[in-house]
């Protein structure tokens, strides 16, 4: 399909910034946008879009004690991050960190950094971890570095207490190497594996150089019986011969630098080119497509792997310009990737700007059963299924399709109906989208043909076909005319606060969201 594809390049968008391109914009930005924030960005332009999503932003509270009284160390409301543990409190801390994770995602404001935060948590996997502390340290040095540094990045990683442990660094020594985190540091995390050419060698490195580098990260170990938990160096555990990588990497010796020769690692490894493209194939793959071209490859690819390595792995750069370019706000890609399950479920939140109630065991449990529904829509935070993330970002042909399965899809279904009809439950505080709110925030409400067009943004990547638009006006009007829609609207307005004149409109407008929701545009991005 995409060799019929109109091709537009890096240079920077320049035609008219509209509410189709903000949307778009926010759409893959962001976890969700409301018309306000649409109209919002549409007001500026391209440019101050894309910086204001990467302002700099303070960093968050870390989670707390919302109301486990059996914790000897930590009371109700006041953080766990940083204390000792004890028999049976990881299991509410769990709870407290997925949650705190998730309400990060509905904050008011637009910004890209817990998009970023996510691609990296998919990209630095670590999984199977069962010490909350050891994954808030994990996703909060990510977050931390999601717009910074990706060699800086890659160093602090590789000695990270979770990755330590997720693949066996702790238990890699100079009597005993252990493979898997230098496998993995080449595979996966910098340079990707190329074709292979001969026997143990892969184009962008070899076997013997996994060997090496092994060798070269022996010595650290995962601290945590005492506060605070850490990463420590023990020079006893550590190969201090030299090491000598492949011709993939000219021959180069490393010498022994005892807690620093991680970093010449890193710094070595950051020198092959194949690392900035590597790390740019997959921005582009989050960003705006799954299917890379030769003339993608060339066009797009290759002069964003410039750019990171003119701005020495610093990611801002790369992604403003992306997210700038002609060729991100292409028609025929808008709309060309199915919401990963937590798009999915936290965009709604935020376009239809349903706020989490106040009380915090309430939204505790509410933000707790939002976190149920993306495990059982097979995309729970720190549940990564391997090393190499979720299939659905790298597993061809399929890719993010792979979403959408037998059971995801009625999952999915049960969810929308739900938020667009009774209301999300959990206790008894539900999470309902009031449409009325919404129409109200449209220019010409009482037109409905005009309101299903503004309010479809919302919905809809992609503008609704001609016979789409028509079956949404009927199923909104049912046996009305549309000038009996009018009279309703007009005469809601005109009284607010009576309830049977806000239910005639409220009936009609919650059956045409139920309906946009369940089109097959909605589960895209």
């Amino acid at each position: 399909m995409s060799l019929f594809l109109p091709f537009l390049s890096l240079a920077p968008f320049s035609g008219d910034w509209t509410k189709q391109h903000s949307a778009h914009l926010l759409r893959r930005a962001t976890f969700g946008a409301s018309l306000d924030q649409i109209n919002d960005f549409t007001a500026k332009n391209v440019g101050q879009c894309v910086e204001e999503l990467m302002t700099d932003l303070p960093y968050p509270e870390p989670p707390v004690n919302i109301n486990y009284e059996n914790d000897p160390d930590v009371p109700v409301g006041e953080t766990w991050v940083d204390k000792a543990t004890s028999q049976g409190v990881n299991g509410y801390r769990r709870r407290s960190l997925n949650n705190w994770s998730l309400e990060l995602m509905l904050k008011n404001n637009p910004h890209i950094r817990e998009k970023m935060t996510l691609f990296w948590h998919n990209h630095f996997v670590i999984a199977d971890i069962n010490e909350p502390r050891v994954l808030y340290n994990y996703i909060v040095k990510l977050r931390r570095l999601s717009l910074a540094n990706f060699k800086e990045m890659a160093k602090e990683i590789t000695v990270d207490n979770g990755m330590l442990e997720y693949l066996n660094g702790r238990d890699n020594t100079r009597q005993a190497p252990n493979e898997n985190y230098a496998r993995e540091l080449l595979e996966l995390f910098t340079l990707g594996k190329g074709n292979s050419v001969g026997n143990g060698d892969y184009t962008t490195y070899t076997e013997t150089d996994i060997k090496e580098i092994a060798r070269v990260l022996t010595g650290w170990i995962d601290v945590r019986n005492t506060l605070p938990i850490r990463s420590e160096f023990r020079a006893a555990r550590h190969d201090t011969g030299t090491k000598t990588l492949s011709h993939r990497f000219n021959n180069v010796v490393i010498q022994n630098a005892g807690a620093e020769e991680y970093k010449n690692l890193i710094d070595i490894i950051f020198n092959r080119e194949e690392v900035a493209l590597f790390i740019c194939r997959k921005l582009y793959k989050w960003f705006v497509y799954h299917e890379i071209t030769a003339e993608i490859e060339n066009d797009i690819i290759v002069p964003l792997a410039a750019i990171f390595r003119q701005n020495n792995y610093e990611i801002k750069p790369v992604l403003s310009a992306l997210l700038q370019s002609e060729h991100f706000y292409d028609t025929c890609r808008v709309g060309g990737l199915v919401k990963n399950p937590i798009d999915f479920i936290m965009t709604p939140l935020n376009a239809f700007s349903l706020g989490l109630p106040e009380d915090a065991v309430v939204k505790d449990r509410a933000l707790g059963g939002l976190y149920g529904f993306t495990n059982v829509q097979q995309m729970a935070l720190f549940q990564a299924p391997s090393v190499a993330g979720w299939q659905a970002f790298y597993q061809a042909p399929l890719y993010n399709k792979l979403w959408l399965n037998s059971f995801t899809l009625p999952s999915r279904k049960l969810y929308t109906d739900a938020l667009s009809n009774t209301g999300v439950p959990f206790g008894n505080y539900r999470l309902l989208v009031d449409p009325v709110l919404i129409a109200e925030k449209c220019d010409n409400p009482e037109d409905a043909e005009k309101l299903i067009s503004q309010v479809s943004i919302l919905f809809s990547p992609m503008d609704y076909a001609t016979n789409q638009k028509t079956v949404l006006l009927e199923v909104l009007l049912g046996t009305d005319t549309r000038q009996q829609w009018t009279n309703k609207w007009n005469t809601y307005v005109a009284d607010p606060t009576n309830t049977t004149k806000k239910q005639a409109v409220l009936v009609k407008l919650r059956s045409v969201f139920t309906y946009m929701m369940r089109m097959p545009e909605f589960h895209l991005s």
